[in-house]
């Protein structure tokens, strides 16, 4: 049978399990002082949040959280967790998504793992950042996950003016559950946005940070489109600098060859090509960057564990 949004709590209530493995579903809750919810045994999915406003807490094992506006904390599968309203804080505003994680996310959250398979993603500091956009994104979800897959994709509405937190549950509640290939892709395609938007804008993480200008512009240049046939010589030429002082600066900057940032980026690239499209193996690999199929089904298979058609197979709820 399955899964509506009818059929879900409008709120998640103290022992609630989550949904079942497999879906894909979204919300947006703005909880009052009291509110928690614990799962002994975890989600069996992974669960996101992204705070709005007003404060929240999460614990996932022994780690602990609070999350404030901007906050993106994701909680993985399998572990006890619990969250609600921050002791001290009037009431907890958030989106929240669960669903299987793309394999693509993990090199994107890695660097925001707090252990026990909690990964805290902080705003810079310096300003708003993306959070208009994350927060389209969000609505964007919501209305995609709510599409049929009969008659013309929704609009996605504006961001709607918040309701106080004395309004009634059904003004401060928005759950959808995505049915059908379509809606589930566009809903993925959307919280895929999220993650990155937010790793993006990260304290701590963003780019500029100690990073030659010359370093980033060819990191942009390769994930911009990697199945180009990028060289050290014409990356090199790119930044105007001679072939080895930019390899060499490359690599001591970031700890990695200009190669093997290609090579990582092209992975990455089919990974995301084998998820979201039908395109055979031979053409991913083309597409990516690979000049042979032989070649792309080995590397492929050391960095995923797996080789590219089995990996297509697993579907594209594949955890990370």
């Amino acid at each position: 049978m399955p899964v509506t949004a009818d059929g879900l709590p409008e709120t998640a209530a103290h022992g609630d399990p989550g949904p079942p493995p497999g879906l894909v579903v979204v919300g947006r809750y703005d909880e009052p002082v009291g509110y928690a919810v614990q799962r002994p045994r975890g989600a069996d999915s992974w669960l996101l949040t992204w705070t709005v406003g007003g404060r929240g807490i999460l614990r996932q094992g022994r780690t602990e959280t609070g999350a404030g506006p901007g906050d993106l904390v994701v909680l993985a599968p399998g572990t006890p967790h619990r969250y609600g309203v921050q002791q001290g804080a009037d009431h907890w505003r958030f989106w929240w998504a669960h669903c299987g994680a793309r394999p693509s996310w993990t090199a994107w959250l890695g660097p925001h793992g707090r252990g026990d398979g909690m990964y805290v993603v902080t705003p810079d500091p310096g300003g708003d950042g993306p959070r208009a956009r994350i927060e389209a994104a969000f609505h964007r979800m919501l209305a995609d996950a709510r599409w049929t897959g009969t008659g013309t994709p929704p609009e996605t509405a504006p961001p709607e003016t918040a309701p106080p937190a004395s309004a009634p549950a059904d003004d401060r509640v928005a759950v959808a559950v995505a049915h059908g290939t379509t809606a589930r892709e566009l809903a993925l395609c959307a919280l895929e946005e999220i993650v990155l938007l937010t790793a993006g804008a990260a304290r701590g993480t963003r780019t500029g940070t100690g990073v030659d200008p010359r370093v980033r512009r060819a990191q942009e240049l390769i994930a911009a489109d990697p199945g180009a046939p990028h060289t050290v010589r014409s990356l090199a030429a790119e930044v105007s600098l001679s072939p080895s002082r930019f390899a060499h600066l490359f690599s001591r900057q970031l700890g990695r060859s200009p190669m093997r940032e290609l090579r990582e980026a092209r992975l990455n690239h089919a990974a995301r090509l084998l998820e979201s499209t039908d395109l055979s193996v031979e053409r991913v690999a083309a597409a990516s960057g690979f000049a042979s199929p032989f070649h792309f089904n080995r590397v492929f298979r050391a960095r995923y564990g797996t080789p590219p058609g089995a990996y297509r197979a697993a579907g594209p709820m594949v955890e990370a």
